[in-house]
């Protein structure tokens, strides 16, 4: 990287938000519903998509019913996932990004709908300068999101870093010559992560917050 970094974009679950047992949670609870076979494997391989393109990878079978098994998803992760919160040093972490002046943005696979709700309940709306879902662009790999966020905030791709857990994240930003690091403690194995050739691989958000500091730290170096 030749340039100084200016922004740091998050996924949300998995990444900052301690929900991925809940989604699998909530995704079985609708299948079973439904009497739809789900095993935990394969809803935990899609959490990072847009959640209409959830509905056609995990239950193909069923188009007529996809409509119905997210809605019921959907109530039943808003009724049981008051547990859910940031990972043990996220708060710290955005303290410090903020406090050094970068501009912080959310990518996910969220609803506009839900992200609000766990914006709220983290009292973080105004943490971020910016945040996209799914539902309101193309979901992930597709680069359309970061594209946007870049657009917004006036900054070039590689002023720019993703932060993800999944092949998704790391995908979408390579898409666009965009650093990234990839964290182990969501959803895909470190195997997959490295498929996409990131700067580094966080095994929890001390990790992190290490290796953040780190490619701030080179960019500064390389632009003196």
């Amino acid at each position: 990287m030749s340039q100084n970094i200016e922004l740091v974009i998050f996924d949300w679950d998995g990444t900052l938000f301690d929900s991925v047992g809940q989604i699998v949670a909530s995704l079985q609870y609708a299948a079973q519903q439904f009497e739809q076979p789900l095993t935990d494997d394969a809803a935990k391989s899609i959490i990072g998509l847009g959640l209409p393109e959830v509905m056609q990878i995990l239950f193909p079978q069923v188009p007529h019913l996809q409509q119905d098994i997210l809605q019921c998803y959907a109530d039943h992760y808003v009724a049981n996932s008051k547990g859910d919160a940031w990972f043990s040093g996220v708060a710290e972490l955005l303290a410090d990004l903020k406090q050094q002046g970068l501009k912080l943005a959310v990518a996910t696979g969220k609803s506009r709908k839900g992200l609000d709700r766990v914006l709220a309940q983290t009292n973080s709306d105004e943490i971020f300068d910016i945040t996209r879902a799914a539902s309101e662009t193309k979901s992930k790999p597709d680069p359309l999101m970061l594209q946007e966020i870049l657009a917004e905030m006036d900054v070039t791709a590689d002023r720019a870093v993703m932060v993800g857990d999944t092949s998704y994240d790391l995908e979408m930003a390579r898409n666009l010559n965009m650093p990234r690091i990839g964290v182990s403690y969501g959803v895909h194995s470190i195997e997959t992560l490295l498929q996409y050739q990131p700067l580094a691989i966080a095994h929890n958000v001390q990790d992190l917050h290490k290796a953040l500091q780190s490619v701030l730290n080179v960019a500064a170096l390389t632009e003196s």
